[in-house]
């Protein structure tokens, strides 16, 4: 099993900035997709950023030119920066590992108000 711990979420201002963070632990042999989905209220879960153990990354069309993905192997850990923000951008925000299974993290709110 793998744990995904998020930080970083909150609320903040239309075109402000925010830093997700999420770590791993666990039964980790091999993360080799790191990703953060987000689910709006009454919305399905939809696709954010996405980061492999080789470096490619796929954004959704959405967030593209105002979030990066990043992630650091040797800590297990993952983070998206969020710039420009949005009110359209609100959403709980989950952490995603796809390593000899899929894995979640609780979720975190990020709220933008306009």
């Amino acid at each position: 099993q793998v744990q995904l711990v998020e930080s970083g979420g909150g609320l903040v201002q239309a075109g402000e900035s925010l830093r997700l963070s999420c770590a791993a632990s666990g039964s980790i042999f091999s993360l080799n997709v790191l990703g953060w989905y987000r689910q709006a209220p009454g919305k399905q879960r939809e696709l954010v950023a996405t980061i492999s153990s080789g470096g490619i990354i796929n954004y959704a069309d959405s967030v593209k030119g105002r979030f990066t993905i990043s992630r650091d192997n040797a800590k297990n850990t993952v983070s998206l920066q969020m710039n420009s923000l949005k009110p359209e951008d609100t959403a709980v925000y989950y952490c995603n590992a796809v390593s000899r299974g899929i894995f979640w993290g609780q979720g975190t709110q990020v709220t933008v108000y306009s």
